[in-house]
């Protein structure tokens, strides 16, 4: 009777955890929809349920006349998507390069990624600004897109090659006894098993520069060349005027893609190691 009681206590001790933090991770997706449907530019008035909602800050943000929000959209799709398959790739490349060879300056590298992955690179914004000036990259979204792949690369190869070492070598030298090369291993053995680390990368990579708003900020100079961090705090700022509704509806619809890239990759956080790696 004493374990059963334990077992009631231990359950709702958890669903009481639970349902707090539920509500600690709901409650501003509510408020900041409230706010979205909330009548007018101020939140002075604003209560979680409007007493007048209405979709009015919604069909202006897709009104290409009155906004350029659909631009940002645009642009910070863009900037992620491709800084996420050119980090898939060259962590990869490198962390099976730094788990599978021995090569001179492999520990070192390997000190200066762990090193690098301390430094965040807004500590390194004037270097990064001048760099990019130097070499004509402000005010364009290459230089946004150079910066991020730059950025992922130490922690995620130090991650991506944690996993790759857990992967045993046993399956690259039976592939080579049967005539694969390096590249071959590479993409047909190697990669196949590490999918959970892959699906890992992949939504950093494209989470990191979505949300962004420094960097975006110090490099892009033109509205029409704004992410959408920044063009969303332009809507509060001085050049827009106060905002706060037209704010919020941009906000809600920013959650989309994200929540898109990770239940399409959710699978394969949970795959094991060894899927696929029986020798047929």
């Amino acid at each position: 009777m004493d374990m059963k009681k334990t077992k009631i206590l231990r359950l709702t001790g958890t669903y009481f955890v639970i349902a707090i933090m539920a509500v600690v991770i709901i409650y501003p997706i509510i408020w900041v929809f409230g706010a979205s449907l909330t009548p007018g530019t101020s939140l002075s008035t604003f209560s979680i349920i409007p007493k007048n909602p209405t979709w009015e800050h919604y069909k202006h943000i897709f009104d290409t006349d009155k906004s350029l929000y659909l631009v940002w959209y645009w642009n910070t799709l863009k900037v992620c998507i491709i800084s996420m398959v050119a980090s898939v790739i060259t962590i990869s490349l490198m962390a099976y390069s730094f788990s599978r060879y021995r090569f001179v300056g492999r520990k070192n590298g390997l000190q200066a990624f762990l090193i690098l992955q301390m430094i965040p690179n807004f500590a390194a914004l004037i270097a990064i600004f001048v760099l990019a000036n130097v070499t004509g990259l402000v005010n364009t979204h290459l230089g946004l897109i150079l910066i991020y792949i730059g950025g992922a690369i130490p922690m995620n190869t130090w991650l991506m090659k944690g996993y790759l070492d857990s992967i045993p070598k046993e399956l690259d030298e039976s592939a080579r006894m049967d005539g694969a090369g390096h590249f071959r291993i590479f993409w047909q053995i190697v990669m196949p098993l590490a999918k959970p680390m892959i699906a890992v990368v992949a939504v950093f990579s494209f989470i990191t520069p979505f949300t962004d708003f420094i960097l975006a900020k110090v490099l892009l100079r033109q509205p029409e060349q704004y992410t959408l961090a920044v063009g969303l705090y332009e809507l509060v700022a001085r050049q827009y005027g106060s905002e706060f509704t037209l704010f919020a509806a941009g906000s809600i619809l920013i959650a989309i893609p994200i929540a898109i890239l990770f239940l399409s990759l959710q699978k394969y956080f949970v795959s094991g190691l060894t899927a696929g790696g029986i020798k047929g």
